[in-house]
């Protein structure tokens, strides 16, 4: 009878044990994060895609240099205003009607940018990418952070980081290809196929949900418009401040007086509503607002070193846009090596640790390109490259999971949108102080270096004799030759100058990072299984 006893004993407890392990994902769920990774890679490869297809987009729709940059200016200036309204936006379709909604708009948007010819249509085209892309970033993070249990949510959000870091490594890798080898449409033609494929995984993934109308009626429609003006105009500064001279513009004023109006309707929407629009009280959590300031200044050197290597690559080592992605493309490779590992890393290893020493690498490859010279070369870039590779994975994929973790799980969305917008609001306010930085350091050294180069040094007038010596010998103009010798030597100048400077924008990246990893101890791991903060 005591046997019997202690048997029922044993198998009643091995029940209880069974019974409190943590279900896993079932197919629906894992299909549905499928379906939002998916829709995240789209909206990410297309942030850069035609960068390197600029030139022949331009040239077939007949697009100055300058007016070019508004074929991404108007995605980025659309998809930052629809990061942040992607959570309301879903409470009001649904989820699923939602991102079945973009992932048709996305792919006739596409449609439209492929078949332009005029700079107008390519323009509508890409704003009309970008909100439907806008929307399916942070959904796929929400996606995560809903369906998966906490025990898995390390996988899920491992999924979500390696598509933000790889999207923009890819796209001007896969766009540079296409322009070359078969024509710059295909940058855009290219999601058809994926959007069919999207939308068969949402519909098989994802629960129908009825459309609440009140939801959207009760709406911060202060907040809503604020944000929309304040957040739009924001960007377009940013973007085009630089080109047009910033405050010398008219335009750049009256944009920047609509963006301070929008943000100040969007902070007093805070107040003045029940459920604003964007949730900037979340930023009064200590944890979570360390993780916005730190995925900020991680989005800055992100987007600035996307721009910098290919400028160093092409405008001094005289590589082309495909040369250039591969290079740039090496720094994906410790994503791929450390995929099977980084999310038991992530369950074991504090986030702090790992955050702190993302940011540590990620400077340290910026330190490792303070040295270039004018013979530097794609091969110079790759011990930089992998290093700055295991940085990014090292520190963005713990504050994916930090960023849901800070916060109760009905305030994901919110959270996501939010962390995502500082994401790419900081990509847009470093290249805005990166453009400023290089113009103004690169006319600094020049000016230096032509006043230590003076008519009376033996070294520069040496050096000028033998040059025009050479073109002498070629068409035996004197006069020419000189001017040539002296034109080249202005080359030299202008080449090394902008050398220094490409060192000097490197080694202020390095010092930027620094100063965030204090930021990283301020997070805190959650606990293995327990819910997140706030519940």
């Amino acid at each position: 009878m005591a046997e019997h006893a202690a048997v029922r004993s044993k198998s009643q407890g091995q029940e209880q044990a069974a019974s409190a392990k943590p279900a896993n994902a079932s197919a629906g769920d894992w299909t549905a994060v499928a379906a939002g990774a998916l829709g995240a890679l789209m909206a990410t490869l297309d942030i850069s895609i035609t960068n390197s297809a600029l030139p022949q987009i331009q040239g077939q729709i007949g697009a100055t240099g300058t007016e070019g940059t508004w074929i991404s200016t108007g995605y980025l200036m659309s998809e930052i205003v629809m990061i942040p309204l992607a959570a309301w936006l879903t409470r009001v379709f649904g989820l699923r009607n939602f991102l079945l909604g973009n992932a048709t708009l996305f792919t006739l948007f596409s449609l439209m940018c492929g078949m332009s010819h005029s700079l107008p249509q390519m323009i509508a085209g890409r704003i009309g990418q970008g909100f439907a892309g806008g929307a399916m970033i942070p959904t796929a993070q929400t996606i995560v952070a809903t369906r998966l249990p906490r025990h898995q949510m390390p996988i899920g959000m491992t999924m979500f980081g390696l598509i933000v870091l790889l999207g923009p490594l890819l796209g001007p890798v896969v766009g540079g290809w296409l322009a070359e080898n078969i024509d710059w449409s295909w940058c855009f033609f290219l999601n058809l196929p994926v959007g069919v494929a999207l939308v068969v995984l949402l519909v098989a993934g994802l629960d129908s949900a009825r459309t609440n109308w009140q939801q959207f009626m009760r709406a911060d429609w202060l907040g809503i418009v604020g944000m929309a003006a304040g957040l739009s105009s924001l960007t377009v500064v940013l973007e085009e401040g630089q080109r047009e001279r910033w405050f010398e513009s008219s335009m750049i004023v009256w944009l920047s007086v609509v963006a301070f109006v929008g943000i100040a309707l969007l902070i007093a929407a805070q107040f003045a509503s029940k459920q604003p629009i964007v949730r900037l009280k979340l930023l009064t959590n200590a944890r979570y607002s360390s993780v916005i300031f730190i995925v900020f200044t991680v989005g800055a050197g992100l987007y600035c070193v996307s721009y910098l290597l290919p400028q160093f690559l092409s405008g001094v080592a005289g590589y082309n846009a495909q040369q250039s992605g591969a290079v740039m493309l090496m720094s994906g490779l410790p994503a791929f090596l450390m995929m099977p590992v980084l999310p038991r890393l992530m369950g074991r290893v504090d986030t702090r640790l790992l955050v702190a020493a993302g940011l540590a690498c990620f400077a340290g490859s910026c330190l490792l390109d303070i040295a270039l010279t004018a013979q530097s070369a794609g091969d110079d870039f790759t011990w930089s490259q992998l290093l700055r590779g295991v940085g990014q994975v090292l520190a963005m994929m713990p504050l994916n999971q930090a960023s849901m973790a800070a916060v109760p799980r009905e305030q994901a969305g919110d959270a996501a949108g939010l962390y995502n917008m500082a994401r790419n609001l900081g990509g847009s306010v470093g290249l805005a102080l990166l453009g400023t930085f290089i113009d103004r350091r690169n006319t600094f050294h020049d000016d230096m270096i032509r006043e230590s180069v003076t008519a009376n040094s033996l070294v520069g007038e040496e050096h000028v004799a033998q040059s025009a010596a050479g073109f002498f010998a070629r068409h035996g103009d004197m006069a020419y030759a000189k001017m040539q010798a002296l034109g080249q030597l202005a080359a030299q100048m202008q080449l090394q100058a902008s050398v220094i400077t490409f060192s000097e924008t490197f080694y202020v990246l390095a010092v930027a990072l620094l100063l965030c990893i204090p930021l990283a101890f301020l997070l805190k791991k959650p606990a293995p299984g327990t819910p997140s903060a706030g519940h």
